[in-house]
């Protein structure tokens, strides 16, 4: 064989044949998410839904919902945060190309038209797009929503803490120390202090706080001074996830200013969930409230107990002192005793294990693998829709798992011996189908996901004949 050698320069080819063109064998996992989509209608909804936003016969067409809502999955999928990532990434990926449908000869959507696509589209249509992936999940049988799980996580916000100024006198950080080494005899009128001795300053002053009350960020002022969870201190956000302890679905993922305490924001995201809940079309009720220490507050388990007639699952924070309940309603001494007694129960501490596993795991996927954990975006509103549909591609991941035993593109590379990684997943889907035709139970959604693979696939198909309930059913 010849070696080849490498063009440097030169120009290219003026005219190139159609079946000249690159092609790519595509992505197994966006194929079948594709299909999944197209099966449930999402274009067509998701256009019909978009309507009312877009000028009709006037301009030029705009990027259409179901690419912009696909390019925001695929930020999930391939763990990228910034909306000019994923706009890199599926220009130069020939398989995300064909998971949005784009034609080899049309260009990619830019960074700049997700912004402005953001910018335009309100927060009530992510919040009807992941309402219509938990009717999916509903459809799919994979969401019950009785028993649920609440912990919040801190998202670190665009916004630098060298910016922030002084809400009474708009000084910057340096401005500040300066007037403050004055004050102090420390330096002349008209002197100017450098970097460093302003630094020792800082560093030899006692009882200094930065306040929430007496600083923010003019870039971003949504964003609140907090501590994150390595221990830094940043500008950020609070997200909250309301999660389905039997299937790991998020239910409500709410976006708070980082100041606001999580007793303050329980009953909101569990209100939020239940409406979500029922929107998606399930009947049952939210019955079971499962959170940590960090939620449990007299008011908010009374609250919760009345309103919202849900069971908490809280434990207490430890107390140096008995509780005092002579200056108190009867009523909260009923609901916090009675929270006490289910927490301490046998069901109490199995719900509080598996609430520290999947929720934390939920954070893992949307945050870290998902790259939701540093906000590219400034602005509750905008914080909020984009971390919506991260939260909503996680439900698709479990579902898709749920089917085809793979949630993410990346699980493939765990196969080795160069297996294809979707005759692997199609074994498992089979075996789930014929364990559902065995129990009666069976769903004919999930069959009709599977044929049209099975047929593809020699190795499938002849599995699926070696079975006769099975090959009767296709």
């Amino acid at each position: 064989m010849a070696m080849g050698k490498r063009r440097s320069g030169g120009q290219d080819d003026l005219f190139v044949m159609h079946d000249k063109l690159p092609k790519s064998p595509g992505h197994v996992f966006y194929r079948k998410l594709n299909r999944m989509l197209s099966e449930g209608g999402f274009d067509a909804w998701v256009e019909q839904q978009c309507e009312q936003y877009y000028s009709r016969g006037k301009g030029r067409p705009s990027v259409p919902p179901g690419v912009y809502f696909r390019m925001l999955l695929v930020g999930y999928f391939e763990g990228i945060g910034s909306q000019r990532g994923i706009a890199w990434r599926c220009s130069d990926s020939l398989s995300l190309r064909e998971f949005l449908g784009l034609p080899l000869t049309a260009d990619a959507p830019d960074h700049s038209s997700l912004s402005y696509i953001t910018a335009r589209l309100p927060v009530e249509l992510n919040e009807e797009v992941f309402g219509w992936i938990l009717r999916l999940a509903n459809e799919k049988k994979l969401l019950k929503g009785q028993t649920v799980a609440v912990d919040s996580t801190t998202l670190e916000a665009n916004a630098a803490m060298k910016s922030i100024v002084r809400r009474d006198t708009g000084e910057d950080w340096r401005e500040y120390l300066t007037r403050l080494m004055r004050e102090a005899g420390q330096l002349a009128a008209e002197e100017k202090a450098s970097d460093e001795t302003l630094r020792r300053f800082d560093k030899a002053r006692k009882d200094k706080k930065v306040s929430n009350d007496q600083w923010e960020s003019p870039s971003d002022p949504g964003s609140r001074i907090a501590r994150m969870k390595d221990g830094t201190t940043h500008l950020a956000y609070k997200a909250e996830h309301v999660v389905d302890l039997d299937t790991e679905i998020i239910v409500a993922a709410e976006i708070y200013q980082a100041d606001q305490h999580d007793t303050v924001t329980l009953e909101d995201s569990v209100n939020q969930a239940q409406l979500n809940q029922q929107e998606a079309g399930i009947e049952a009720e939210i019955k079971d409230v499962v959170a940590d220490c960090g939620y449990h507050s007299n008011e908010t388990i009374t609250n919760v107990a009345q309103f919202s007639d849900c069971r908490t699952y809280i434990p207490e924070p430890r107390l140096k002192h008995d509780r005092v309940w002579t200056d108190k309603p009867a009523e909260q001494k009923t609901s916090v005793y009675a929270n006490r007694r289910r927490t301490r129960g046998k069901r109490g501490r199995n719900l509080q294990r598996l609430r520290s596993e999947r929720v934390e795991r939920t954070f893992a996927h949307v945050c870290e693998t998902g790259g939701a954990r540093r906000t590219w975006l400034r602005g509750i509103e905008k914080i909020k829709k984009r971390y919506l549909i991260s939260a909503a591609a996680h439900n698709l991941g479990v579902i898709m798992r749920a089917l085809f035993g793979i949630g993410t593109p990346r699980s493939l590379q765990q196969f080795k011996n160069g297996l294809d990684g979707l005759v692997l997943s199609l074994h498992f889907s089979c075996l789930l189908i014929l364990r559902a035709i065995s129990r009666q139970d069976f769903d004919p959604a999930l069959l009709s996901l599977a044929i049209p693979t099975a047929r593809e696939h020699g190795a499938t198909r002849k599995m699926c004949q070696r079975n006769n309930a099975f090959s009767t059913g296709c």
